[in-house]
This record gives C-alpha cells, sequence and structure tokens, in this order.
C-alpha cells in the first residue's frame, strides 16, 4: 500500500481580491541580498561577498494576515462568544486536536446555484446517493465550485452556503468539523444581505456560523482540489496553528488516500 497525498489549500499571496478590503494578504519578500546585508549586523566584521557563500544571505518574509485568509479553521469564538447552549466558545488553541483528523466525506453540491441555501434535506440526499451514512468524527467537505473563482473578485459571491438546519443536522451525527471551497460556510454575504433588505428576517444573518450557539463545531473555508476527491474513504487532516485565543487559525489541509 502506498500513500497519495491531496493538498486542500489554497496558497495565501500578496495583495490577491480574494478577500474584501482590509483582510487582504500583504508580504513583503525580503530576499538573499539583503538579507545578506542582515546577516552583517549579526556577525561584526563580515564581508558579505567574500564570507557568505555567492554573497547571499538568508531569505525572510513578513506577512501582514488575518486568520481568516486563505485556507484557515473557524472555531466557534468566531461566531458567538458562547456555544452549546452556554458554554464559553472555544478559541482556535482550545480545539480538540483529535476533531482535525478524521474519516473525510466530500458531498458534490456544484450544481447547486451561487447562493443556493442548503438545507437538511439536501445534506440526507446527497448522503444516499454516495450510499454512506455518517459517522461520528466524521469531516464533511463541501465542492460547491467557488474555488475555481479564486483569485478573482467574483469568488466573494461564488457557491451555494449552509443554513442552520444543514450544519446542525450535521453536528447532531457527531461531525464536529465541516469545510468549504466557497468564501464562507454561509451563503455569500452580499446575497444574504439582499434577501435581508427586501424580506427584513434577520435569521438568515450568518445563520450557518450562529448554529454553533446551539452545537459547537469547526468549519474550514477557501478549500480547493475537492473534486480530485472520492465521496468517502480518505483521512482529511487540517491542524490549525496555534494562535493563542484567536477566532481562527490558518491550516494545511490535507487528504491521504490509501492506494494499492
Amino acid at each position: 500500500m502506498k500513500r497519495k497525498f491531496i493538498d486542500l489549500s489554497i496558497a495565501i499571496e500578496d495583495g490577491l481580491p480574494s478577500d474584501p478590503p482590509g483582510m487582504i494578504p500583504s508580504i513583503q519578500y525580503i530576499n538573499h541580498n539583503v538579507g545578506a546585508m542582515q546577516m552583517a549586523e549579526f556577525f561584526p566584521g563580515i564581508d558579505t561577498k567574500k564570507d557568505l557563500p555567492n554573497g547571499k544571505g538568508w531569505a525572510i518574509e513578513l506577512v501582514n494576515l488575518a486568520t481568516h485568509a486563505g485556507t484557515h479553521l473557524d472555531a466557534p469564538w468566531h461566531y458567538h462568544p458562547q456555544m452549546s447552549d452556554g458554554q464559553k466558545a472555544l478559541t482556535i488553541d482550545e480545539i480538540p486536536l483529535d476533531w482535525c483528523m478524521g474519516n473525510g466525506v466530500k458531498l458534490d453540491f456544484r450544481h447547486f446555484p451561487d447562493g443556493y441555501l442548503v438545507t437538511a434535506k439536501d445534506m440526507e440526499e446527497a448522503l444516499d446517493n454516495i450510499n454512506y451514512q455518517l459517522q461520528k468524527g466524521d469531516i464533511v467537505l463541501i465542492n460547491t465550485g467557488a474555488d475555481k473563482f479564486w483569485g478573482k473578485p467574483e469568488y466573494l459571491v461564488k457557491g451555494c452556503g449552509m443554513g442552520k438546519e444543514a450544519t446542525l443536522w450535521l453536528c447532531q451525527r457527531g461531525v464536529n468539523v465541516v469545510g468549504t471551497d466557497a468564501w464562507s460556510w454561509d451563503r455569500p454575504l452580499p446575497i444574504i444581505a439582499r434577501d435581508f433588505a427586501q424580506t427584513g428576517d434577520s435569521s438568515i444573518i450568518w445563520e450557518g456560523h450562529f448554529a454553533s450557539i446551539e452545537h459547537g463545531y469547526c468549519h474550514l473555508e477557501k478549500l480547493t482540489n475537492l473534486e480530485q476527491l472520492p465521496p468517502f474513504g480518505f483521512i482529511f487532516s487540517c491542524f490549525p496553528v496555534k494562535i493563542k485565543a484567536a477566532s481562527a487559525g490558518w491550516v494545511r489541509a490535507v487528504a491521504i488516500i490509501e492506494e494499492e
């Protein structure tokens, strides 16, 4: 048996317009020539041209980055200060590690239009179609197709979104972590805003996120390459960077498939 690794993470890039203004990553690249000058500050008397290989020093990057940039895992603290009917919501450094690796299940919802609200019935039918019954600890990944627009402003309005009903339906079956290749687990915010303006129904605002108030859970956003996965039969790993008291942490999301 050999293992096939599939990278499900998008790269963090400088200035890419796939976040709202104020959240777009900024990266300052310090090259090997500048690194040589920096090294001279640590080694008095050094002749960088003679004493360093080809006159080159280290390379470093300085990154200005929101915790929700790139592929990341949201903690319940992001959604609300409380979860599961009154408990303090977990921050990203408090997430149980056993939540972050488990049997993966992929549901293909690419046929739904942008802004569609996924229901519990949709979840149930999708699982019936792949002949799979959810197990406790499964990690459910939603393929919306939105990742094909990564790097473009329209990414923010692409893909279907999960409602409160669908989210709680998964949680009630022992699922602690879910994920999407869209910008948000919920429907795109501009579409929710449009519907709220028309109806005045505040229950539709961020309803998938706010489901955690009743049942705490984590979700991944900005995944990619989900179309390369089978519906099930793979291991999924998404350990977040440990940031004290934070609402999210960046992850290198990876699927592992055993092959003969």
